[in-house]
């Protein structure tokens, strides 16, 4: 090999370690986070906006606790409906009253929480649908959530806090959910006049015989 062109060989496998490097670090480049509540504001929340709906034959201490931080919310496949009159699955969730809304943008967040082996249920909702009752849901099944028991939102959901953010611009017609900042799922709406948000556990196919979900540091925003 001419000695003159050892500078070159050198150069040029200088340029291959700092290609190879950059498509590394784009391999195991964190996921892109935002923050979904900007330009939006937080409506006022106290302890009246938090509706408790349990089995109707339960004591609300028997299904659900509030320490002043995180709301603790449990109920049995074997459990009644949360109403005499409905046939329903059981469930024991929050609904969140006094901010029913038909139009605009907005938006849901807390921080979730759902231990392994509960599996079956549905832990959020967006109320209201056309020619269905809601129009969103989210499901655990195994540790996994779902856009209701279709597409898959977040993988290895069980044991840990996690943020959960849920839009939902009525006018527009669209759902965006987020996880830790990281959007998740963009899908249609389901029609429906007017809309609330629900939390908690209601059993939906293939549930565990014990379900439970834990949140704190919920808030309901809208936009500006």
């Amino acid at each position: 090999m001419a000695p003159h062109t050892l500078p070159w060989i050198c150069v040029a496998l200088l340029v291959l370690l700092a290609s190879t490097s950059s498509v590394g670090a784009r391999g195991t480049r964190a996921p892109k986070t935002v923050n979904p509540t900007d330009g939006f504001t937080a409506v006022s929340l106290g302890e009246s906006n938090f509706e408790l709906q349990r089995p109707y034959n339960e004591a609300s201490g028997s299904r659900y606790s509030f320490d002043g931080t995180v709301r603790k919310l449990w109920v049995l496949s074997s459990d009644k409906p949360h109403d005499r009159q409905s046939h329903t699955s059981p469930r024991t969730e929050i609904r969140m009253e006094g901010y029913d809304y038909s139009s605009g943008v907005w938006q849901f967040e807390g921080y979730g929480y759902v231990p392994s082996g509960t599996s079956g249920v549905s832990i959020m909702q967006v109320f209201g649908g056309g020619e269905t009752a809601t129009t969103l849901m989210l499901h655990v099944y195994n540790g996994v959530l779902h856009y209701y028991d279709r597409q898959l939102v977040e993988d290895n959901i069980y044991d840990r806090w996690f943020k959960l953010n849920v839009v939902h611009d009525v006018d527009g017609s669209m759902l965006t959910v987020f996880i830790d900042g990281e959007e998740k799922l963009h899908v249609s709406g389901r029609g429906g006049d007017s809309h609330y948000f629900k939390f908690g556990v209601y059993a939906q196919n293939h549930d565990s015989s014990f379900m439970e979900s834990r949140w704190k540091d919920i808030r309901i925003l809208k936009k500006d």
